[in-house]
């Protein structure tokens, strides 16, 4: 095997997954350029976006073969991951049908370590995948949020979705081989972000939306990827014809030639949409209900403006004002009630994004 450029920068991609994994010497560098795909990054995605797309562009250099059709495994890619991101949802609305809960409130776990999920941000296979890495290599670093302590509340049917992961992790390892490098790069980005965002944070995350809305563009325009490639870096090849699709050479359907190039923009602007809509059907902007499952003992929120409180059972139901940002008010709630209850659920306001943290 010849190693090339390529290959080398592969391998110091892996590197650096290894050094953020045992050091954060790399964070002030890392974290601001990763923030902006992987949506809120923390030390667990960085370390599995380095790996990821470190080992998807190894792979496409050492395994190449002229007969595998590249452009079918990057649709059955694409098909996978649209399946995944779907599959996520489905275990995220039996989860709180199983519970008793409403799909408009953030869930937070709060047994052995808090975490959260919701139909927004979902982090259920994200547990899955957590308690097996727990399994096998025991306790992980606390500065990784592994999600386990939701594995409990999880239904059974979600651990068989996990093998979605390998599956879609391999073909799109063959939707990389005998592409020019722009595409191969591309893919090897947007499909690591797909594979993240699926795990953690699912369909409406910012990883996942722009791994699957990526992939949609790069099917149907890798032409002008490479085109626009060779121009910056003045190479012929990759403006050369022989990179067209037949639907660019040969435009006997003007309407299928213009659908070719729209059709990916139309995906992603039904995905941003549907995610706006759901935040904003599913707000609750009168007030915040808290609901805070067997509390151990009557909790007291201090620092923060209840208006009502009512007892039902073992389900303590806080009505808080409205006035808070509502990550602010999750960090908040999490500091009151950590280790004093089972789990608790906050109705979502997303107008109060724009509210300063006080």
């Amino acid at each position: 095997m010849k190693i090339n450029k390529t290959i080398l920068v592969g391998i110091l991609f892996i590197l650096i997954g290894c050094i953020i994994f045992i050091s954060d010497i790399l964070n002030p560098i890392i974290r601001p350029l990763t923030h902006i795909f992987l949506m809120g990054s923390s030390k667990g995605k960085d370390i599995l976006f380095f790996l990821i797309i470190g080992l998807f562009i190894i792979i496409s250099q050492v395994f190449k073969d002229k007969k595998i059709d590249s452009n079918k495994y990057l649709k059955i890619s694409i098909i996978l991951g649209i399946i995944l991101l779907i599959s996520g949802i489905l275990v995220e609305i039996v989860f709180r049908y199983q519970l008793g809960i409403g799909l408009n409130t953030t869930f937070m776990s709060v047994k052995n370590g808090i975490s959260s999920t919701s139909i927004i941000h979902t982090h259920l296979l994200k547990s899955i995948f957590g308690n097996l890495i727990a399994s096998v290599l025991g306790p992980v670093s606390g500065d990784i949020n592994t999600g386990i302590s939701l594995y409990s509340y999880v239904p059974a049917f979600a651990n068989i979705i996990m093998i979605l992961f390998p599956i879609l992790f391999i073909t799109l390892a063959l939707s990389i081989r005998n592409r020019y490098l722009p595409p191969t790069i591309l893919i090897s980005f947007f499909g690591t972000c797909l594979l993240i965002g699926a795990l953690d944070g699912g369909l409406f995350s910012t990883p996942a939306m722009a791994g699957i809305c990526g992939l949609f563009v790069l099917f149907w325009n890798e032409y002008y990827f490479n085109f626009y490639a060779g121009v910056l870096f003045k190479n012929k090849k990759l403006m050369s014809a022989e990179c067209k699709p037949d639907y660019y050479t040969k435009r006997d359907n003007k309407y299928k030639f213009i659908l070719n190039r729209i059709f990916p923009y139309i995906i992603i602007f039904i995905f941003i949409a549907l995610r706006i809509s759901i935040s904003i059907l599913g707000a609750q902007p009168e007030y915040y209900t808290l609901e805070v499952t067997n509390p151990i003992d009557n909790i007291e929120m201090t620092g923060i403006d209840v208006e009502n409180i009512t007892i039902n059972n073992n389900t303590t139901t806080y009505i808080i004002n409205p006035h808070y940002n509502e990550m602010d008010l999750l960090n908040r709630i999490k500091v009151q009630l950590n280790n004093s209850c089972e789990y608790y659920t906050l109705s979502w306001n997303m107008m109060t994004y724009f509210n300063k943290p006080q």
